[in-house]
Formats: C-alpha cells, sequence, structure tokens
C-alpha cells in the first residue's frame, strides 16, 4: 500500500490479530522496551514471535529481530493510531510529517493544508535507520504520545534494536521535531516580536515555526524515551534528539528522556512550552539549548554527560530580535558534567537564563556570560551549588568577575563547593542550602524544600520509564 495513509477513524489502526503468540509484553522496566523489544540495548525479540501482519495504516516491511516490521507512512492525515501489541514493532522510512504546515494563524490557516494526529500507545517503540528517518509535527497537528512508568513509548534506532549499541552510540538516526504557532524572536525584517507575522524555517529541515499564539497546544509527550538520534544535515545544521520550535503552553510535556543524541538533547526555539522531570545523558554536544526567544519554565532535570562526548550542558542563546530575548526559568536541576567538555552553563546573545534550586558540578567551568547583551538582559542565579574547578569562565567579553557579581546578587548560592551528591542525589552539602520558593515566579513551578532534581534516595520519578542512570541499566 502507499505510505501517505489517510486515516479517518482512530478506531480503524486497532485491527484485531489474526494469527500472533499469546504471550503478552513483559513490562520493560528500566532500560527496557515496549513493543515486543527486551531490556537494554534491544537484543531480545518477542517471546511469540513475530505478528502475522501489521495494522491498517502501515506497510509491512517484514521482520526485525523475531518482531513484525511495521513503517508509518510518510504523512499522516487525520489521527493515525500506533497500536501496541504483541510481536510488533514500528519503523520510519524517511520523514515522516504529521500534518501539512497550517501557518502561523490558526484562525486563516494556509488554503488546503490538512491537519494530522498522531497517537502512540504506552509501550510501544518506533526506530529509525539513518539520519533521513524523523518526525516532523507540523503546526496546526498534534503528537499524543502517553507511556506509562512501566511501559515507555521508546524512538530509537535500528543498531538499538539490533543489540549492538554501547556507550558512544550516537547519531544513528534523525529525531523528533515539533512546530508550533507560539511566539519566537526570528522574524522577517521589519517585523518586531511578538507577532503573528514571526515565523521562521527550523534548523534540520525545510519546515516553519512561529506566530503569536502563547498557550499553542502541539500535544501530549509523557514517559517517552529518545535514543542514540540527532543528524547533521549540513554543517551547522543539525537535527536534535528533541527539537521544539514555537511550541505552546498548551503541550504537556513531562517524564521525558533524551539519551546520546549526536547534536543537543532538547532545544527549544522560541516558544512558551513548558517541561517537568527531563533526564538528558549522554548528549554530545548541549545537553539542554535555549533559543530564539523561548520563555518557557522547566523543573525537576537530571543532566548527566558521559565520559567520551558533551559539551556544554546548557548554551543559552538570544538570537534573533532582542525584543523578545531569550528568557526561561529552570529550577530544580542537577547537572553533572564532564571536566573535558564545554563550560557548564554558557550564556550569550543577549540569554537571560533565571537559574533556582540547582546543583552544578563536574565541567571545567560553572558559568560563562559572554556578552554585554546577557548581561544587561539580567540573568538571575538562586539557591544555585556551584562545584567547579573555575566557578565563572574569565574572557575578553565578560570577566569572571563580572560573572561572579550576577551570581552572588542572588540569595543562598554557593560559588565554590563540594560536591557531596551520591550519584545524581543530594548529600550533606547540597541539603545545606536553602530553598528558594518559584511558584510566585512562574504558577507552572512547585515549590519544594530543596534543590537539585531529586530530593533523597525514595524519590524515584526517575526510574522504571528511563534508561543509563543506574549501574547496571544500559541504552
Amino acid at each position: 500500500m502507499s505510505r501517505t495513509y489517510k486515516i479517518l477513524m482512530a478506531g480503524a489502526a486497532a485491527l484485531a490479530l489474526a494469527s500472533c503468540g499469546s504471550a503478552e509484553v513483559a513490562s520493560p522496566g528500566e532500560g527496557g522496551f515496549g513493543g515486543g523489544g527486551s531490556g537494554g540495548g534491544g537484543g531480545g525479540g518477542g517471546g511469540g514471535g513475530a505478528a502475522a501482519d501489521c495494522p491498517t495504516g502501515f506497510d509491512n516491511v517484514g521482520v526485525i529481530n523475531n518482531l513484525r516490521n511495521c513503517q508509518l507512512p510518510a504523512k499522516v492525515v487525520g489521527n493515525l493510531v500506533v497500536p501496541q501489541r504483541a510481536g510488533t514493532i514500528y519503523s520510519l522510512g524517511g520523514r515522516t510529517d504529521v500534518g501539512d504546515d497550517q501557518g502561523s494563524n490558526p484562525a486563516a490557516p494556509i488554503a488546503g493544508a490538512q491537519d494530522g494526529t498522531l497517537t502512540i500507545e504506552a509501550g510501544v517503540t518506533i526506530f529509525g535507520s539513518s539520519g533521513a528517518d524523523f518526525i516532523v509535527v507540523n503546526r496546526g497537528s498534534q503528537i499524543f504520545a502517553e507511556g506509562t512508568a512501566t511501559a515507555p513509548i521508546v524512538m530509537t534506532s535500528r543498531q538499538s534494536i539490533e543489540g549492538t549499541t554501547g556507550e558512544d552510540s550516537i547519531g544513528q538516526w534523525g529525531g523528533l521535531v515539533i512546530l508550533g504557532r507560539a511566539p519566537i524572536a526570528a522574524c522577517p525584517g521589519g517585523v518586531t516580536p511578538p507577532n503573528i507575522a514571526c515565523e521562521a524555517q527550523v534548523e534540520g529541515t525545510s519546515a516553519f515555526y512561529g506566530g503569536n499564539t502563547p498557550a499553542d497546544n502541539s500535544g501530549r509527550l509523557r514517559y517517552f524515551r529518545i535514543q542514540h538520534s540527532g543528524f547533521e544535515v549540513l554543517p551547522g545544521n543539525e537535527l536534535n534528539g528533541i527539537t521544539l520550535a514555537g511550541v505552546g503552553s498548551g503541550t504537556t510535556m513531562e517524564y521525558i528522556q533524551v539519551h546520546n543524541s549526536s547534536d543537543d538533547g532538547i532545544e527549544p526555539f522560541g516558544g512558551t512550552v513548558n517541561l517537568r522531570y527531563v533526564v538528558l545523558t549522554g548528549n554530545d554536544d548541549d545537553s539542554f539549548d535555549t533559543d530564539t526567544g523561548y520563555r518557557g519554565a522547566v523543573q525537576f532535570m537530571i543532566v548527566r554527560q558521559r565520559a567520551n562526548g558533551g559539551d556544554r550542558m546548557f548554551e543559552s542563546s538570544g538570537a534573533g530580535d532582542n525584543a523578545l530575548f531569550t528568557r526561561p526559568v529552570i529550577s530544580n536541576v542537577t547537572a553533572i558534567g564532564r571536566p573535558n567538555g564545554g563550560d557548564a552553563l554558557l550564556l550569550n546573545t543577549g540569554h537571560a537564563m533565571q537559574l533556582y534550586n540547582s546543583v552544578v558540578t563536574g565541567s571545567a567551568a560553572c558559568l560563562d556570560i559572554d556578552d554585554d547583551e546577557s548581561v544587561n538582559n539580567g540573568p538571575a542565579f538562586n539557591s544555585v551549588h556551584f562545584s567547579c574547578p573555575i566557578a565563572f569562565r574569565d574572557d575578553s567579553n565578560v570577566t569572571g568577575a563580572q560573572a561572579a557579581a550576577i551570581f552572588n546578587a542572588g540569595a543562598n548560592n554557593t560559588a565554590n563547593g563540594t560536591s557531596t551528591l551520591n550519584g545524581f542525589v543530594n548529600g550533606t552539602n547540597e541539603n545545606g542550602v536553602d530553598f528558594t520558593p518559584v511558584n510566585s515566579v512562574r504558577a507552572f513551578l512547585q515549590d519544594v524544600d530543596y534543590i537539585g532534581a531529586v530530593r533523597d534516595s525514595s524519590d524515584t520519578w526517575w526510574q522504571g520509564w528511563t534508561c543509563g542512570l543506574e549501574s547496571g541499566s544500559d541504552c
């Protein structure tokens, strides 16, 4: 059948199996796959054998690792459900678009453009085989990928399914791109943001993003994991693990992991989307890169670089019109860098990060502010514990002393601390830092009485659906 399949009713995608193994898919646990895969690198196949066929709307492209390989269409129009069922795994055969780009104005969508909804059931695994395999959710369309703690949704590489990935396996397929109509700072000449006419082409694809709908809703992602992704389309133009471009605050993103992206883990380009319970591990460039007027909030984030890869943990840029400079509010981060990577936090081109209740350790330097524009826009730090050999990078643009003055102007900060983390769980020194209430800063944020991403060893929000955080847990 054609790879472009129009689904008009969600129920059609749940066609019953005529013949397949009766064994249920075991709970994947930490590091495991849904959709019939085993744990770790995905080397195990379905215990009941490959399903006999594929659901309606998918191409049957054979069997991989004893699982029926069902390929997503090139375009999703209407509602396509990716059902979790025994003996079945799903794949990408190039770029999959969810809907057409409907433009920046929801009240006047582009004539003839069609919307799409991609619904992925808990426990489903989808894989790509090359950098040309990626998903684009266009403006006006949505993705609903809601796993559970014991049955996360996993997007990964073919090598991962075949069990051949290792600690440094990166860039083996494209990634996920979500495009929305929220405000951005990248505008055509003569247009000042926020403005419905502010729209731009997103990095890594030919698609467009932006508008002036702050509460734009691109769907829901929960208990969702991406592994071994990222691809350089052109020099300096890459697909990230997850690209969020102009995504609005009506979108739900929580319990999200990106592991071993060859570029950034997550990169918001503008927009207002909020994130909660985020794990970024092993990403080769920046773990969390914010740009072009991003104004969302983030809370409870674990960042850990791998020994052989990782530049900065936070690259924070304000590219675009300074009328809408980048200013995220971020709280309760535990960021563990590597000594031979980049500086932990880089602020440049007018970025004004607001960082609260966080722990930063392991990098060569904790904070580098690159330019006067960033200084003037007012970055702020409160209840932040630094423990790096160099607290503040001294360079020719903004001196270490200037960065120190900004940091020390906040409350309850520690510039030259000693890490007592047990893995990513607070120790004595981290627990000794007074917390700062944040709900009054941004209503999305919760007031908690500790700094860092994890309160103590009994705080297990990250367990079950992530991989690579605990000894013996592989991705």
